[in-house]
């Protein structure tokens, strides 16, 4: 039998350590995510609100950039409150039920990306390699099935690991991160978390999967751009701009998960945090301005409607 340990203790808020080294310039992050903040917010719901207002806008292509924007305010409303709250506070400290909800919101953001990033590349090779047939294929059952899927997956794998993680004994209370990660919650065990660490690694195996099947579809992409120059043009409209999206949450997700896993202590602490808060910082913010100014029709969507709006006013 295994006595008692007796450190163990029953935890119900987490301390957040994440900005310990950088309190001296915490107003000056306070006015800078006050200004990112509301401009991400704005961005996306501009892009959100043109797309579902304009009848021209109603494909898949732009139900996908859609549902992105959208991830990105569920994502990030789980992470700036909360970041800017403990920028003016004292004690930086999150309640065991609220670090849990943090950690579902987060990181299912975070799959759902890549799974919403998955299904826009199935939908640019059905639209470039078998044009004939994009609109028996993507029809509006199989576009919703598209978007359900974007998110049911996500919150499936991060339900599993929040029962997982919530089932483990903790010997401390403090996590070396801006916001609840799960790996630091599991580091925090008394006990082996075997199980956790398993379905982890099925989780980024799954993500790994969905990064494969994109690069796939663009390996077919590419060959047929090879034969036509009409193709190339479309192409480079409305590709460039999803792997550029790709390259980017992929490598902040990479960086995140390495330093969460195997980094070191030695590194710098805003290096630390940067690379925490990267996929929450640059996706955001970067999709409605790469959709929004790239794509000519969401453009011209976009300055139509402010356009048409200053017009009222001053009449």
């Amino acid at each position: 039998m295994q006595p008692p340990l007796e450190n163990v203790s029953s935890v119900l808020v987490f301390t957040l350590s994440g900005l310990n080294e950088t309190l001296e310039n915490r107003f000056v992050f306070f006015s800078l995510t006050a200004l990112f903040y509301p401009l991400m917010v704005l961005c996306n719901v501009v892009v959100i609100f043109t797309i579902i207002s304009q009848k021209m806008l109603h494909e898949p292509m732009y139900a996908f950039i859609c549902n992105l924007c959208i991830n990105a305010l569920y994502g990030t409303a789980g992470f700036y409150p909360k970041f800017m709250y403990d920028l003016l506070s004292e004690n930086h400290i999150i309640s065991y039920v609220g670090c849990m909800i943090q950690i579902f919101v987060i990181y299912s953001f975070a799959l759902c990306e890549i799974s919403t990033l998955t299904v826009m590349a199935y939908d640019r090779y059905v639209a470039i390699c078998r044009p004939l047939e994009y609109h028996s294929i993507m029809t509006n059952q199989r576009v919703l099935e598209c978007i359900l899927f974007c998110w049911l997956l996500p919150f499936i794998c991060m339900f599993v690991l929040i029962v997982l993680t919530a089932r483990l004994t903790l010997c401390g209370s403090t996590i070396e991160k801006l916001y609840c990660e799960i790996w630091a919650v599991a580091k925090l065990s008394c006990f082996s978390t075997t199980v956790n660490n398993v379905f982890g690694y099925i989780v980024i195996f799954v993500c790994f999967g969905h990064t494969v099947l994109i690069y796939c579809s663009y390996i077919q992409l590419i060959r047929k751009c090879l034969k036509s120059i009409e193709v190339r043009q479309k192409f480079m409209q409305t590709c460039m701009p999803h792997l550029l999206s790709l390259f980017i949450v992929v490598i902040a997700l990479f960086f995140d998960v390495l330093y969460s896993r195997y980094g070191s202590k030695n590194v710098p602490q805003g290096v630390r945090n940067f690379m925490a808060m990267e996929f929450l910082l640059i996706p955001p913010i970067l999709n409605p301005f790469i959709y929004g100014l790239n794509l000519t029709t969401i453009r011209q969507e976009v300055l139509r409607l402010f356009f048409r709006k200053r017009v009222r006013i001053s009449e």
